[in-house]
């Protein structure tokens, strides 16, 4: 928590707006968030991370973005490392990022999302506890 209260209220204020969101946006979702609500979330996380000093939370918490990011990163550096005289590649996933490729491998959106808000709930709980 920051120590900050500026700063708590901005973090309050952006939990608020995320819960909203969801709740709003339950399945079937109706409204997509995109590259600019996400990328705006983003940098507001980071900056809370950075300026309440808590790096290590931040990183812990943000678990599940790095996973995604890595899958994309580790799809196109496998494609390209194999990629042959016929300009095509293999591949390491079924599609990058993983949770589309968890939803090739038959797992439904609802198991996805439960699956991820399980997994960062227990991040976040280990981030307040180390």
């Amino acid at each position: 928590m920051p120590h900050n209260p500026d700063l708590a209220i901005l973090a309050v204020c952006l939990s608020g707006a995320c819960l909203g969101f969801v709740l709003h946006n339950r399945n079937p979702a109706s409204v997509f968030m995109g590259d600019t609500g996400s990328l705006a979330l983003g940098g507001s996380i980071a900056a809370i991370g950075i300026l309440s000093q808590n790096l290590w939370g931040l990183f812990i918490i943000s678990g599940i973005f790095l996973i995604e990011s890595l899958s994309v990163i580790a799809q196109v550096s496998y494609y390209k490392a194999t990629k042959g005289a016929d300009g095509k590649g293999k591949r390491l996933l079924k599609m990058a990022p993983i949770h589309h490729h968890l939803e090739l491998s038959g797992w439904s959106e609802t198991q996805i999302v439960g699956t991820f808000y399980l997994i960062n709930t227990l991040l976040v709980i280990f981030a307040c506890f180390s």
